[in-house]
């Protein structure tokens, strides 16, 4: 028995469904579509040119922007284009 298999999906499995789906608010509990990009990283634990990426809806993005700035994390807000290549890096 292995614990890593156990409850779901492989990660590989979980990233193309991501991939696939709606690309949605990354705010807890949001079911709004993402219509902007907050970037960051954490320096203590990425390289300086790693990006993470949240996504974000029109009212949830001062939010988690102060929220990403209060600590340090912010780099950068772009606009949403919702093709694959931006969902692909967002996952």
């Amino acid at each position: 028995m292995n614990i890593f298999n156990l409850g779901g999906p492989s990660a590989a499995g979980r990233d193309s469904e991501r991939a696939t789906g709606p690309a949605l608010c990354s705010r807890k509990g949001c079911r709004a579509g993402a219509q902007w990009q907050l970037l960051w990283n954490n320096p203590r634990i990425h390289t300086p040119d790693r990006r993470k990426v949240w996504l974000s809806c029109s009212e949830h993005r001062d939010w988690l922007e102060d929220y990403l700035q209060t600590r340090g994390l912010w780099k950068e807000t772009l606009p949403f284009a919702a093709n694959e290549a931006t969902v692909n890096e967002a996952g």
